[in-house]
């Protein structure tokens, strides 16, 4: 077996959970899965949340299994993970309860009540976060209201992959990517907004300092080395701990001209920036600034992305209609163009019982023709989807004055050839596929980075690019694609 120097990328997104190996051989990456989990939110009386110990569980059971598959010594681990989720810890360290997932509906209106304390543009000027009812900043301000017992009792707040960090280390961090997301931090000085948080009553000792991507936190401890069966001293490191900022961290050829787009159960959207841009044109078109890898900014629009498809698949199956991913994008492929839209961020479908009823009802609304069968749902969602990414690519032009040309998709959305030929096609850019595992890819890049085996994160997007399947995907003329356009803009401006 030729000799690599080895890294874990533990990569947690909403609806699964992965450890991947990352070998990298002196010019390029090898991504092996060690281990795959399912997760998903757990109803408890009546809310939302997280079932972290058994995440952390799956963690140790895939960190268990690569003594016996790899020789090598273990250079590294990181965790990313979604953004805007915390958990709390006691004075000892021990957990106030399970995390809430960012779905329970505790913050419903949650927002326009903290307005009142703290404007809105106010907010976006200083933190450069687009108002989502469940960014941090909210769910905590849901716990003021409430007069929460477990907010009064914490000492600590640690972001998701944050929490793991601590409990893989001992040691406690706030790493700035996944910080960025909580509509808490201050865009310009990267600290937190201590004035805003006091302003809205959440008690701001609880949040720690700063750590940037690709420093070394400490090292696993005995105990989980002789649980696991690794040995050696192995670091653990914060890289990129937001999900897409290591995702946006494995794009090849990002340029100026590039605009990325991370796609799986939500869609990201932007570029990359030196500055943040919170200007009153960035607010009303609701973009957001996230902390990039780099140290600079992620300028980009959330979406909600496979998720309206995702969640109509789950329906289909409950109601015996077994369909593979292939089969629900032939389906889709032989429906009816442009025959029925809608507003993928529509509030209706944040969290419905029932998302085909939720899109039927969304077109009676507006006026259409509802899909009648699977096929046109499955459409629906696909068209719709990409008709949305070409409304966020024409704002970024006007937002930086660029000429962007090439869209450039990462993550598990990246394998959907018919969404990636509709990008192209009603975007009319080139659009170029790849890599799959972004998110893990840019994890591994960035502990490379930090234990000095890769010189840079310009180093390290030439490895990926070396080391990943790019497919690209030229725009093809749409019949009625200008006509479709106009009442797709329409809706959203309703």
């Amino acid at each position: 077996m030729k000799s690599t120097t080895n890294f874990v990328a533990i990569d947690l997104g909403a609806s699964s959970g992965r450890l991947a190996v990352g070998c990298w051989d002196g010019r390029r990456f090898e991504l092996h899965e060690l281990h795959r989990f399912a997760n998903g939110s757990v109803n408890v009386e009546g809310h939302l949340k997280w079932d972290v110990s058994r995440l952390w569980s799956e963690i140790k059971c895939g960190l268990s299994k690569y003594p016996s598959l790899y020789p090598a010594p273990l250079a590294g681990i990181s965790v990313d993970a979604w953004g805007v989720d915390f958990a709390l810890l006691d004075g000892r360290g021990n957990l106030l309860g399970d995390p809430f997932h960012y779905r329970d509906p505790r913050t419903d209106g949650v927002p326009q009540r903290l307005f009142s304390r703290v404007p809105e543009r106010e907010l976006f000027q200083h933190t450069g976060v687009r108002t989502m009812q469940i960014n941090t900043l909210f769910q905590l301000f849901s716990m003021v209201e409430s007069g929460d017992r477990n907010l009064a009792a914490a000492q600590n707040l640690l972001m998701i992959p944050d929490l793991f960090h601590f409990w893989l280390s001992g040691e406690k961090s706030a790493e700035y990517t996944e910080a960025s997301t909580t509509q808490m931090l201050l865009c310009r000085e990267h600290v937190w907004a201590h004035d805003l948080l006091r302003r809205a009553g959440i008690p701001d000792k609880i949040l720690g300092p700063i750590t940037y991507p690709a420093t070394v936190l400490g090292e696993l401890k005995p105990l989980l080395l002789e649980e696991c069966g690794l040995k050696g001293r192995v670091p653990v490191i914060a890289a990129g701990s937001h999900d897409t900022a290591s995702a946006v961290a494995a794009v090849p050829h990002m340029d100026e001209h590039s605009v990325y787009l991370s796609s799986g159960t939500w869609s990201l959207m932007g570029v990359e920036s030196t500055e943040p841009v919170t200007s009153g044109e960035a607010l009303s078109l609701r973009f957001t600034n996230e902390g990039a890898v780099g140290g600079g900014i992620r300028l980009l629009r959330n979406i909600s992305g496979l998720w309206l498809l995702q969640e109509c698949v789950r329906q289909w199956q409950a109601q015996g209609r077994q369909y593979s991913w292939e089969e629900v994008m032939r389906l889709a492929a032989g429906a009816a163009p442009f025959r029925s839209l809608i507003d993928v961020d529509a509030a209706e479908f944040l969290a419905p019982d029932d998302m085909p009823v939720a899109i039927r009802a969304h077109c009676r609304r507006t006026r259409q023709a509802e899909p009648h069968d699977d096929a046109a749902i499955a459409r629906c969602c696909l068209e719709s989807l990409a008709l949305k990414y070409r409304i966020v690519l024409e704002a970024l032009e006007t937002l930086t004055g660029r000429d962007l040309k090439t869209i450039r998709v990462v993550g598990g959305g990246s394998q959907n050839k018919l969404l990636n030929q509709l990008t192209a096609d009603v975007c009319r850019r080139v659009v170029v596929a790849g890599p799959v595992e972004a998110s893990a890819l840019g994890n591994v890049m960035v502990q490379a980075v930090a234990t000095g085996t890769l010189a840079g994160i310009r180093e390290g997007r030439e490895s990926i690019a070396l080391s990943a399947d790019l497919v690209t995907y030229e725009p093809r003329p749409l019949a009625d694609l200008d006509l479709a356009y106009d009442r797709f803009c329409s809706l959203e401006t309703a």
